[in-house]
């Protein structure tokens, strides 16, 4: 069993508030996570046909039964019981009361998230980071921002693909053969497509979305225009952005948005767009492991995708609270991510699926420290080499094994 690191973060959080909720994809450890932290809670899955039925039939009576703390897991299944646990803590506000899970991001279902506004943590639980698989604790978020750089990191080519083809997930860690791999990266999409999106959606599996997929797994890294994808796939744009939604909903993508020095200029510039685990983006774009060995340089989209994942696994217990963000101007400079602290502070990070570095692969970060000289403090870009370069005082060249070595 792999230890998580926001475990911590939970048990934190169960000492001063009522409501818990654990947040992440299906398969990601969840359950496995509460049960090691929750001996003491009595446990009830809304996967179990016998207790969804009694919390959707009477959401307040289920709730009123329950005596001393209890873990819920699955509960975007049974969304009527957020409005009962409301009334329950708004009596009884004792720290702990209850720990949830779901597989479905309540931050973007609002009438769910809203009904326990202010009493409720809400952590999310991404498949398992480098660091983790490895168990070695680390916080490269907090260590981006120090500067907190060793000499030399080992760099092993072939074991960088093994990860990359592997991704988070436990259970597809866990399969021996890159064919059964394989097999439950195709059942896991197929669970998920049919039977979660009924649940969400209110209408049976969608035809388009395993192809849709496809096509985002291919497009990973790039900014979302959702004309031009409408087009590509046939779909009409509204109902494409409700099942981009869904499938943001359902933790299988996620959306970068753009930095911008002024607020208002963010939300109308383009996000980029990422599968959120580069196992499955890989399996997707139909990569195996003899193919991306034999080749000459590794996928650059893929490797992306790589350090896009880890920084969003370690955004969830680094004791630094960061945006994480994408930079790119109009006349096509850009630094592929931008972590922002609360006080303005920015490090820029580019990743180079290269064994060399040269200083014009920090043209982008220049840029970004030229337009920002009083919030730049750090810019690393990642590469396939050994040796962590420091090309002045705020530009490092970093080696992409500080992620798991």
């Amino acid at each position: 069993m792999f230890s998580r690191q926001i475990r911590q973060n939970t048990l934190e959080a169960l000492n001063d508030s009522p409501v818990v909720l654990i947040n992440g994809a299906r398969q990601t450890g969840k359950s496995t996570l509460v049960r090691t932290l929750a001996q003491d809670f009595r446990y009830f899955t809304f996967d179990d046909p016998a207790v969804l039925a009694a919390a959707q039939t009477d959401p307040a009576g289920f709730i009123g039964a329950l005596e001393g703390p209890v873990c819920l897991d699955e509960v975007q299944r049974a969304p009527g019981i957020f409005l009962a646990i409301k009334a329950a803590v708004d009596k009884d506000r004792t720290p702990g009361r209850f720990l949830l899970t779901g597989s479905a991001n309540v931050l973007l279902l609002p009438q769910i998230a809203d009904s326990l506004a202010g009493r409720m943590d809400v952590l999310t639980l991404w498949p398992l980071a480098q660091s983790e698989i490895a168990d070695r604790p680390l916080s490269l978020i907090d260590r981006l921002f120090d500067g907190d750089f060793p000499d030399r990191c080992a760099y092993q080519r072939d074991d960088f693909i093994d990860r990359l083809m592997a991704g988070g997930y436990p259970e597809a860690l866990s399969r021996t053969t890159e064919r059964r791999r394989e097999a439950w990266f195709d059942n896991y999409l197929s669970t998920i497509l049919l039977r979660d999106v009924r649940d969400l959606a209110q209408i049976e599996g969608l035809t388009e979305l395993p192809r849709l997929m496809q096509l985002l797994a291919a497009r990973s890294g790039g900014l979302l225009n959702a004309a031009e994808l409408s087009r590509s796939t046939g779909i009409a744009q509204t109902t494409l952005k409700r099942y981009l939604t869904l499938l943001e909903t359902l933790f299988l993508i996620r959306q970068v948005p753009s930095w911008s020095s002024n607020l208002g200029k963010r939300l109308q510039k383009s996000a980029k767009l990422f599968v959120t685990d580069y196992g499955l983006m890989a399996h997707l774009q139909g990569l195996g492991k003899s193919g991306v060995a034999a080749a000459l340089g590794l996928p650059g989209d893929l490797v992306e995708a790589f350090v896009f994942a880890e920084l969003s696994k370690h955004q969830a217990w680094a004791q630094m609270r960061t945006n994480l963000l994408h930079y790119r101007t109009s006349t096509g400079m850009e630094v592929d991510f931008v972590l922002e602290n609360r006080q303005g502070e920015l490090v820029g990070v580019e990743v180079k699926a290269a064994t060399t570095i040269s200083a014009k692969d920090f043209n982008g970060l220049r840029h970004l420290r030229d337009t920002t000289p009083g919030q730049f403090k750090r810019g690393v870009v990642f590469y396939t080499g050994e040796q962590v370069v420091r090309f002045d005082q705020q530009l490092t060249a970093v080696p992409l094994s500080l992620i798991w070595a």
